[in-house]
């Protein structure tokens, strides 16, 4: 009895000393004001968030005059954009993500992408968020949009989209997906 007791006072202490394994709770639509770049957002975000002021100033004007590419618009579509899960890094104080986010948006809402697999995190100037998300995705500039299938992640637009076009960048990278699916399959 007297072993058994020790062994139990032993695994108790072990098991107190391990962090727990909960569900992290995740704060959404913070926002904080800072004394340099005013008020700012940081963390998980609703796109609704960027309807508000002051955010509102730049995100409905760049959203509501981008005209995407109609021909990657269609492309995405066949593609099944919907499949994939996107993450976007921004900065409310950063001028790329000011115009290219809004766009994002739009591309996003003429495929009828969900909402459920949109992850959007804001960060601050030093690309930091409360989650600490930005080191696990090695995010260096914003805005950055990450693919990803699975939990795998496919490509990713950093700052600015190469091609010129979000779409169409996009677009590549799921016909790239598209194609290093069908080589496996011919192994």
């Amino acid at each position: 009895m007297k072993k058994f007791i020790t062994q139990l006072t032993i695994i108790s202490g072990i098991a107190l000393s391990v962090p727990q394994l909960s569900a992290q709770k995740i704060v959404v639509n913070r926002e904080v004001d800072t004394q340099n770049d005013g008020k700012m957002l940081l963390g998980n975000q609703l796109k609704e968030q960027f309807l508000k002021e002051p955010y509102a100033d730049w995100y409905i004007k760049e959203h509501d005059e981008y005209t995407p590419d109609a021909q990657a618009i269609i492309e995405l579509k066949k593609k099944k954009i919907n499949s994939y899960n996107i993450i976007v890094f921004l900065g409310t104080w950063c001028e790329d993500s000011q115009r290219d986010f809004p766009r994002l948006m739009k591309i996003l809402e003429e495929v009828k992408y969900s909402d459920k697999k949109l992850t959007i995190i804001a960060v601050n100037r030093k690309k930091e968020s409360p989650t600490g998300d930005e080191g696990r995705y090695n995010i260096q500039k914003v805005p950055t949009i990450i693919v990803e299938k699975y939990g795998k992640e496919i490509g990713r637009i950093i700052e600015m989209p190469t091609s010129g076009y979000i779409e169409k960048d996009l677009s590549a990278i799921v016909k790239k997906d598209d194609s290093s699916v069908i080589k496996e399959i011919f192994k």
